[in-house]
């Protein structure tokens, strides 16, 4: 065991000033820890074995203390040797396999200098009676062009092995969404060692488990009526000069617009593609708005690439183009047209999938109306409404809404008033009927008051229309019932003033769409 009394840091002073300045992410930067332990516990697998028996299994723990302003990531792996100690806190030292997860010599200074000022590591290497603490104050250092470090030195029990790295005084302290989507990434970039079983990674005591998308089972688009099949298509072709991609392509059973995509990966460790931030080239996936874009998502392994110092990218040089038309060539192929089937494949499960977010634009929209005056500019909203040359006649009997089900419909009503007149209008959202008419009207005029009407109108949410566009938001709901309640109110106004002009029901929507459903009217 060699005997360590101070580390030499050179020519960190002016690399370490330079650090703070990276365009990291929280959940990149605190991957380079993980891939530290990872590493260790690769290179020191027989060993860990040996004194932790055949269940041994990595532990990695990254805790946010808020109040102290500090982050902690600590494992359970195989420690800093004494023999590594000049080689691992020097900057840029390319360890002596770069072959792993470790492979610049910059990841754990690169993100401790990132996230802090001041910044510890403490270590006890397996098979070593010595427990050593490094302690970095950046500003220190590089006011004073401080070269070697002291080592702290402590006496423990041979079998213990860990490192442990703290954060203190934090610059960007992660916090509320920003912890969420640190564990939804650090899930996603480690999936195949907790796949794997190898790695049990913890956020704050949870630990982090990948949640694997379901995949599509479905009769092909050629024959709606034929036998299932599972929609994964396997891959394996060669780029040339070393290179290679393999894995899989499959279409998600349920589409998603944020978390579908392709994750690249190399050496297991996904580089490109986490969780929200997938790899969606549109020579492959299209537009945001298309299927392929909302339903392909997969898995592809990278050898003979190389990667981004803070490994967020690949570095394609002239392989990207090769990579994207072999690949396209793949999942259109005769046989199994993924592609094909990703544009062509509808579900009505698939919108009822999204019935909360057609729930909350329903209910958006009724309060945002509630009780707000529709009145065109130019136009007196008190004036009385001229007496009608022709009776209003009785809603005739075909308009009846059948009743649903409460499973089967979402409604909300709100108040408004249109050319000096009072009306409630009813929404309702049918999930009972895929052969209804996509908006169906009923006026029921008050025949002991005259005022408020009551219109009632419902949309039908399995309607082929609306199945065609299965991963609507809430705001997209909420322009399309928008469009919904001005058409009906508009046709039932039009029949009122018994206006025999065409035009009058785009007049009468125009007019309702701009001075009632807009941001400006509604004093947004």
């Amino acid at each position: 065991m060699v005997q360590v009394s101070s580390v030499n840091i050179r020519p960190g002073v002016n690399v370490l000033s330079v650090l703070p300045h990276l365009n990291y992410k929280s959940w990149f930067a605190l991957a380079e820890f993980v891939d530290n332990s990872i590493q260790s516990s690769i290179d020191n697998k027989r060993a860990l074995k040996a004194v932790g028996g055949s269940q041994y299994k990595l532990r990695v723990d990254i805790a946010f203390d808020v109040a102290g302003n500090m982050i902690a990531i600590k494992d359970n792996a195989g420690g800093i040797a004494s023999a590594d100690y000049q080689r691992a806190f020097r900057p840029a030292e390319i360890p002596p396999n770069a072959a792993g997860l470790s492979e610049f010599g910059m990841g754990m200074k690169s993100a401790a200098c990132w996230f802090a000022p001041n910044w510890s590591v403490r270590s006890s290497a397996l098979g070593e009676n010595i427990e050593r603490t490094v302690i970095f104050d950046i500003d220190e250092i590089v006011h004073d062009r401080i070269e070697e470090l002291n080592v702290l030195s402590t006496r423990v029990a041979e079998e213990k092995h860990y490192t442990e790295v703290r954060l203190e005084n934090i610059r960007r302290f992660p916090r509320g969404k920003t912890i969420h989507k640190i564990k939804e990434h650090l899930s996603s970039i480690y999936r195949g060692y907790i796949r794997e079983g190898s790695l049990a990674l913890f956020v704050d005591g949870e630990q982090l488990v990948y949640d694997e998308p379901a995949i599509l089972t479905a009769p092909s688009y050629r024959d709606p009526s034929g036998d299932p099949v599972v929609w994964k298509r396997e891959i394996d072709f060669d780029l040339g000069d070393g290179k290679s991609a393999s894995g899989f392509v499959a279409i998600r059973e349920t589409a998603s617009t944020r978390l579908a995509g392709l994750a690249l990966f190399r050496r297991k460790r996904l580089i490109m593609g986490s969780a929200d931030e997938a790899y969606r080239p549109e020579d492959i996936f299209g537009r945001s708005n298309t299927y392929p874009y909302q339903r392909i998502f997969g898995e592809i392994h990278l050898k003979g690439f190389f990667v981004s110092h803070t490994k967020d990218g690949i570095k394609w040089e002239e392989s990207e183009d090769e990579f994207l038309r072999k690949l396209r060539k793949v999942l259109s192929e005769e046989g199994f047209p993924l592609l094909q089937q990703a544009r062509e494949h509808r579900t009505k499960a698939s919108v009822k999938g999204v019935r909360k977010d057609a729930a909350a634009a329903l209910n958006a929209t009724a309060a945002n109306l509630n009780d707000a005056t529709l009145s065109a500019p130019g136009v007196d909203a008190d004036a009385p409404i001229p007496p009608q040359d022709v009776p209003t006649p009785p809603p005739p009997e075909d308009e009846a809404l059948p009743d649903l089900e409460s499973g089967d419909m979402e409604q909300a009503e709100f108040k408004l008033r249109f050319r000096s007149e009072s009306w409630i209008v009813g929404m309702e959202l049918s999930y009972a009927d895929d052969d209804a008419d996509w908006l169906t009207i009923q006026d029921r005029p008050s025949i002991t008051d005259p005022e408020p009407r009551r219109v009632t109108v419902r949309v039908a949410m399995l309607h082929p229309f609306m199945v065609q566009f299965p991963t609507m938001d809430t705001d997209s709901f909420t322009a399309i019932l928008n469009i919904a309640a001005a058409m009906a109110l508009a046709e039932v106004v039009a029949a009122e003033l018994a206006d025999k002009k065409p035009t009058a029901i785009r007049r009468y929507t125009n007019e309702i769409l701009r001075n009632q459903m807009s941001k400006g009217a509604m004093g947004e």
